[in-house]
């Protein structure tokens, strides 16, 4: 069953279950995925879903820190609440270690000996751990390495 399969199922779910915090952030990264999906014309394959869900996780990370300094606790609960929804989709975080053995191929394999080669390290790990480690620490690891 695809990624998409299982949103719509899980919203059919929420409505059941008359869930109108999770019918409410399904239907809305439902609304992105179809959204991209007229833009561009075609369907999106598993790796773009993960790539929409992780960056509605983001977004939704910062509307919560921006709550919780503006002392808007009440927003920055829903904001929690949604995150916690959304990461119910994506596949499961990588460990400290599969991070660091993805890292050690990822340098192996495109030959990177310095920071010129970061680009080419970033694009052979990217479709390996997208949705499943944040992009920016994996960013600082590699920088850690290379220098």
């Amino acid at each position: 069953m695809s990624l998409v399969d299982t949103l719509k199922e899980h919203q059919k779910q929420a409505m059941r279950d008359k869930d109108k915090l999770r019918l409410g952030t399904i239907r809305m990264a439902l609304a992105e995925v179809k959204q991209r999906e007229i833009d561009g014309q075609t369907e999106l394959n598993e790796a773009e879903v993960i790539a929409i869900l992780t960056k509605m996780v983001k977004q939704r990370k910062d509307a919560q820190q921006q709550f919780e300094q503006a002392g808007r606790q009440d927003l920055a609960e829903k904001e929690a609440a949604e995150i916690v929804i959304l990461q119910d989709f994506l596949p499961q975080p990588l460990s400290e270690k599969e991070l660091d053995d993805f890292i050690a191929q990822a340098l192996t394999e495109t030959g990177a000996t310095g920071m010129q080669d970061m680009g080419k390290v970033m694009g052979w790990l990217k479709p390996k751990v997208q949705g499943r480690t944040d992009m920016g620490q994996l960013s600082g690891l590699i920088k850690s390495r290379l220098t």
